[in-house]
């Protein structure tokens, strides 16, 4: 049977890794395809910077050239971005050919019309490699808890952002010192904004939810909150305490609708998730049936993603003779059966809360401020108040809620902070025990 030819866009760091792990385990992973599997044609923009062996492969600068290019069945999409991704994948659509893409970006925010064009082609899109790199939890949500109702999930799944929450904690270094450091290691960009920001991670968990609750991809419902104001003072305060702080992405079903949110979280210390570091990646499941499992391993890298890209190829090429109606739902849930469930806005979701503030060192101030709990409906789990710096007034206090919606703590939050003897603004980071009841 003569090998299945795959067009390669891009070969930066996924791309060549990609090329050279094919072509190292061409032996092992043509037995499991059941046909060899090579890379005959690739587009780059800078073809003399590539790592990857091309022997044996037509190159150019001209990605519709591949595209259009009648021999490769399968289109591997390595370039990243919106555009042109977009518009290449559409037309290797269009031209019958499979897809298999590392991109989250562009399956968060154009999915739907993605897998809409692909059923209407009768051909298959693939995208393990678009969260958490090397581990394949794509497949695991999609295939091997299929039987499960998934009640929630929380994910790491941003490797740089935990790295830099990582080194905050480890050697109590601020903020804008390790970013710096993170960018000279090459695990941030020049431009850090997708990173520190949450996006990156809300285009991974955009993709989690669909597969899991079988809704449509809905990136623009995602609520969002970045790493930046978190300082190494949280990060002391949390361990404390019995915590630790991680930039999360969570999605639980409940009864109102689904919740999607990217925010900083205080995990208990003890649970696995919290003691994921560096620059890893880990996604905990909540099944109904299965209870939680985890999933544990790196999130980016040119080698653990080109695991992901080819496992993906591999799939495509076992599924060529397969009747497109037989196929894996893209989403996990057939096309028509996906459901309307709502996104639910922020103020209403619920979760327990850290507070920091700042409070005259005086007596009664902290009887007012639980005052203000208790008119909000909010019950207190535990107060760690910080003697003041030497000749400061202010005395720093934290404060960990029971669970409450978000609606009411704002309304506290406000409250408090309109208290003569509140200095600032009331800092908070949302926190979740994760158990598995």
């Amino acid at each position: 049977m003569n090998p299945v030819k795959v067009g390669l866009l891009g070969l930066g760091t996924v791309g060549g890794g990609t090329v050279n792990v094919l072509k190292r385990n061409a032996e092992e992973i043509s037995r499991r395809a059941g046909r060899g599997i090579v890379i005959t044609h690739a587009a780059a923009k800078n073809l003399d910077s590539t790592r990857a062996d091309t022997t044996g492969i037509r190159l150019g600068s001209d990605a519709y050239e591949v595209v259009n290019d009648p021999e490769v069945a399968i289109v591997v999409e390595l370039i990243g971005g919106y555009e042109p991704a977009r518009t290449l994948v559409l037309q290797a659509i269009r031209n019958g050919k499979h897809v298999v893409t590392a991109n989250k970006a562009l399956i968060a925010r154009h999915g739907n019309e993605i897998f809409a064009a692909a059923r209407e082609h009768g051909v298959t899109v693939a995208f393990e490699a678009a969260v958490a790199g090397g581990i394949p939890v794509i497949k695991a949500i999609r295939e091997g808890l299929a039987a499960n109702r998934i009640e929630w999930l929380a994910g790491i799944i941003n490797g740089t952002g935990n790295f830099i929450l990582t080194e905050m904690r480890d050697k109590g270094r601020d903020f804008a010192d390790v970013l710096a450091e993170a960018q000279a290691l090459g695990y941030a960009e020049a431009d850090p904004t997708f990173d520190v920001e949450g996006i990156d991670a809300a285009h991974k968990l955009t993709i989690l939810a669909s597969i899991a609750f079988g809704v449509p991809l809905q990136f623009e419902k995602v609520y969002t909150e970045g790493i930046t104001r978190i300082t190494r003072e949280d990060v002391a305060y949390a361990e404390q305490l019995g915590y630790r702080i991680k930039h999360l992405g969570l999605a639980r079903a409940t009864e109102e609708g689904i919740e999607l949110r990217v925010h900083p979280t205080l995990i208990p210390e003890r649970r696995l998730i919290a003691n994921v570091d560096g620059v890893m990646n880990a996604v905990l499941i909540k099944g109904d049936a299965v209870g939680p499992t985890l999933y544990y391993g790196a999130g980016a890298g040119a080698e653990p993603t080109a695991s992901a890209v080819i496992a993906d190829i591999v799939d495509v090429v076992r599924a060529l003779t397969s009747d497109p109606g037989n196929r894996v739902p893209h989403l996990a849930f057939q096309p028509d059966a996906l459901s309307d469930k709502p996104v639910l806005p922020v103020e209403d979701i619920e979760t327990a809360y850290y507070l920091r503030l700042q409070a005259a060192d005086r007596p009664g101030v902290l009887a007012e401020v639980t005052r203000s709990f208790a008119d909000a409906g909010i019950s207190i789990e535990a107060i760690l108040q910080k003697e003041p710096p030497a000749g400061s007034p202010d005395a720093t206090v934290i404060i960990l809620t029971q669970r409450v919606r978000e609606r009411q703590m704002n309304e506290a939050i406000a409250r408090i902070e309109a208290l003569d003897a509140i200095t600032g603004t009331v800092t908070r980071i949302r926190l979740e025990h994760l158990a598995s009841n």
